[in-house]
């Protein structure tokens, strides 16, 4: 009996590991006017570039990669389109090797006090040109995580870009950050 009592003790150890190990990862909470969410430490924040933006993060290039990963937060009080025509317009925003519009994946995701609906999708990356900020290049092999949250208040837009191997290695954080979502004071 005490075999299996340590047994199962050791397999309960071995199960709770990972548990106790992202409770040891480093975060940081963002706030975007209005929404709050956890990122990594290691994502830096930075002062965004236009009042659009409420919060911008940047994340360091996996090996190989060139680019750092943007993630920015945008706040539209009042919203701004629906979610089909915002995952249509990033969508114009990629061509796939065909050189059509890849094909989003989008799932809705629970936040810890309402739903996000998540997008991803890749190809070649054809940035969208503000006014008043400099015509950014296209590039290749890059892929989008983005999470779009509706309230009543306002609609927020979280769009991850970046060099397809850095984003893609920053999944689940971003998974991870779309589930530690608050909305307002709920």
């Amino acid at each position: 009996m005490p075999r299996r009592f340590a047994a199962a003790l050791g397999g309960l150890a071995v199960l709770l590991a990972p548990a106790a190990f992202a409770a040891d990862e480093k975060t940081q909470t963002v706030d975007a006017g209005g929404l709050t969410f956890e990122a990594p430490a290691a994502w830096k924040s930075v002062k965004p570039q236009s009042q659009m933006r409420k919060a911008e993060l940047k994340i360091e290039p996996s090996k190989g990669d060139e680019d750092k990963a943007e993630l920015i937060v945008f706040a539209f009080p009042g919203g701004a389109g629906t979610v089909d025509a915002n995952v249509e317009r990033w969508q114009r925003q990629f061509k796939d090797k065909d050189g059509n519009p890849p094909k989003p994946e989008v799932k809705t995701v629970k936040t810890k006090n309402s739903d996000a609906t998540r997008v991803e999708m890749a190809g070649h990356y054809f940035p969208t040109a503000f006014p008043g900020q400099p015509k950014q290049p296209d590039r290749e092999n890059y892929r989008l995580l983005a999470g779009i949250v509706m309230t009543n208040d306002a609609s927020y837009f979280l769009r991850l870009v970046g060099p397809e191997k850095t984003v893609s290695e920053a999944r689940s954080d971003f998974d991870k950050l779309l589930g530690s979502i608050k909305v307002g004071g709920k």
